[in-house]
């Protein structure tokens, strides 16, 4: 007899034990996908091992495999594994984030060839590569592409852009002769792309973030671009980071990793700084524009009505720079007129229904948006809730300050980017821009003036000071002359790092923060996250779970906070979390799913996100 252990792609932990029926013994291998029962529904399952025992006295059949030849080789099995325990979701779960949906809907596919043991070194090899010149970076990467290449190895380049793919592939054409496939999900021709991938015919392959799965064989380069990118975090269930499993990729094949970043993280940044990975700073600081911050605590501090949206000093530098036909970018990462409407009677702000955030003001439509989902609405006359005749807008986006240096330089051409949208540098002489400007190729300005900087760095979030350095290291790159921040925290370590054009500074204050805070990278933080369409349940359940595991006792795992999530309320759900601190995340992860199992949640969604970004 011969019994198959199964996995779905279900928050179930397996295997499963099932009985191969004769028919399909010689055909019966790993990594192949089969349709089995489970519970009352046939499911499609995923063979991750093998077995002439079993324990379970009465085993289902499996009714049918699906594959020819394994879909998954050995290693992308051993990562999927790994996934699971370092992510806390169920094995088939992570399976299922490697393939593309129509392999999990049981597509079948025809003429794969066997997928064998993939050949690797054993001389692991890691490094960051702090280089903030995207073009300088991306030299860097075709040298060594084309040494993998030429040693007979596959290649797997990260990208957090899809657009940027297609880009690189034409590129890679151009310049090293070489066809690659491009893996982004639920694409148009990702199922044909899969599996040419699958079936060896080409050695480079270029993908977003589920791209870290392409099942190539022989892996000798992986590549991971802006590493330091939120987008390489995933929003559904498993919630892998990207980089994460590319260090358990990289380990496992025995290939060599890069981390390539404008702005290291600081998890990236701590494994350099304690020689876990290698590290190569390529800032050359004779090349870097001057920086001056503006302390707006000074310059208004006796202002008793709204202060204006330019200091003296960046007006005067505005007025320099026009006089002289040089190009001004005004950056500001909020998009609109108003980032908020309320009543001037009663003081409530207009909120989505289904987010309970505030709503958007944009001038251009006349609308009021949500920023967390598609909720859309005309601005009433009167205030809903007190019939008050006067609704008052507040806070700045990108189409008021464009509206007010229009006021304030009025002969000066003047255009905002905030989309995709390519650009064009001769259009205008003062561009006012969101975090699209990054997206822009080949975008220089002489002149920079960053706004509202003080909306990041301020979040109840302790990446803030890290995500608003990264955001400020771009625009040094895009800078040709001068630099003008202004804030009301020019004393913050931050700053210093930036005028001084010194990363590191700020990395080992960060870094020294961090530790004496007990949070990453010295420890993992983990959240169970908890969601239902009626607030108290979600509440009484959060509360209920956080007293149950208050109860329990566990060696390097601290139990931290029950709180409503930010937002607390996100597209109909009323979300809460609890949050745990750990020294290694697998321990706690075991912990978690141990004390879930017994844990009744009739009507709410859990799930576990762990080092949440």
């Amino acid at each position: 007899m011969l019994y198959a252990k199964i996995v779905v792609g279900l928050p179930v932990d397996g295997p499963f034990d099932y009985l191969v029926p004769d028919s399909l013994v010689k055909v019966a291998t790993c990594g192949k996908r089969v349709w089995v029962n489970f519970g009352p529904k046939r499911t499609i399952g995923y063979i991750v091992g093998l077995s002439a025992k079993t324990k379970i006295k009465k085993t289902k059949p499996l009714f049918d495999i699906i594959d020819s030849q394994a879909l998954l080789s050995v290693e992308l099995l051993k990562l999927t594994k790994e996934l699971s325990g370092y992510y806390c979701c169920s094995w088939g779960e992570a399976i299922e984030a490697a393939l593309p949906q129509a392999l999990r809907k049981g597509k079948r596919l025809e003429d794969l060839p066997d997928p064998g043991q993939a050949k690797s070194s054993l001389d692991l090899a890691a490094s960051l590569i702090f280089q903030p010149d995207s073009r300088l970076r991306r030299e860097y990467y075709l040298q060594e592409i084309k040494k993998a290449v030429s040693d007979k190895k596959t290649v797997v380049m990260i990208l957090a852009d899809k657009r940027a793919c297609s880009e690189l592939k034409n590129e890679i054409k151009a310049k090293l002769g070489i066809d690659s496939a491009v893996l982004c999900r639920n694409e148009p021709g990702e199922l044909g792309d899969w599996a040419r991938v699958r079936s060896g015919k080409t050695q480079i392959v270029i993908g977003t973030r589920s791209a870290i799965f392409a099942p190539l064989e022989n892996p000798g380069l992986v590549i991971l671009d802006e590493e330091e990118n939120s987008v390489y975090k995933q929003e559904q269930v498993p919630h892998y980071h990207t980089r994460k499993v590319a260090l358990m990729r990289a380990k496992i094949n025995g290939c060599r990793l890069i981390l390539g970043s404008s702005s290291p993280s600081l998890e990236s940044f701590y494994l350099a700084k304690t020689k876990k990975i290698g590290y190569e700073c390529k800032i050359k600081k004779q090349d870097l524009p001057e920086v001056k911050i503006m302390d707006l605590s000074r310059e208004f501090h006796r202002a008793k009505s709204e202060r204006p949206v330019l200091s003296r000093y960046l007006s005067d530098c505005i007025a320099t720079s026009l006089s002289a036909n040089e190009k001004v970018l005004l950056f500001l990462n909020r998009r609109g007129f108003a980032t908020s409407a309320a009543c001037h009677n009663c003081k409530k702000p207009l909120v989505c229904p289904r987010c309970n955030t505030n709503l958007i003001y944009f001038y251009e439509g006349d609308i009021l948006a949500c920023s967390h989902c598609n909720f859309r609405l005309i601005p009433p006359k009167i205030c809903p809730l007190c019939n008050s005749g006067y609704i008052k807008f507040k806070g700045a986006g990108t189409e008021k300050i464009e509206s007010e240096i229009s006021r304030i330089f009025p002969q000066v051409r003047i255009k905002s980017i905030s989309t995709l949208e390519k650009m064009d540098l001769a259009s205008a002489d003062i561009f006012v821009a969101t975090s699209a400007i990054f997206k822009q190729k080949d975008a220089k300005f002489h002149l920079v003036g960053v706004l509202g900087i003080d909306n990041a760095l301020n979040r109840l979030d302790f990446r803030s000071a890290e995500k608003t350095f990264g955001v400020l290291q771009e625009l040094v790159t895009i800078t040709e002359k001068r630099m003008v921040i202004q804030t009301n925290s020019g004393q913050h370590h931050l700053f210093e790092a930036i005028a001084k054009n010194d990363p590191e500074l700020f990395y080992n204050k960060e870094l020294q923060e961090r530790k004496q805070l007990g949070y990453p990278p010295y420890k993992h933080i983990i959240l169970i996250k908890l969601r239902s369409k009626y607030p108290e349940k979600a509440q009484k359940s959060a509360e209920a779970l956080f007293e149950k595991l208050s109860k329990v006792k566990a060696v390097g795992i601290e139990l931290v906070s029950v709180n409503p999530s930010n937002p607390p309320k996100l597209r109909g759900n009323y979300c809460w979390q609890i949050m745990f601190k750990a020294a290694v995340p697998g321990k706690a992860v075991k912990f978690i799913k141990l004390n879930l199992k017994n844990f009744r949640h009739s009507g709410i969604i859990v799930t576990v996100d762990v080092d949440p970004v």
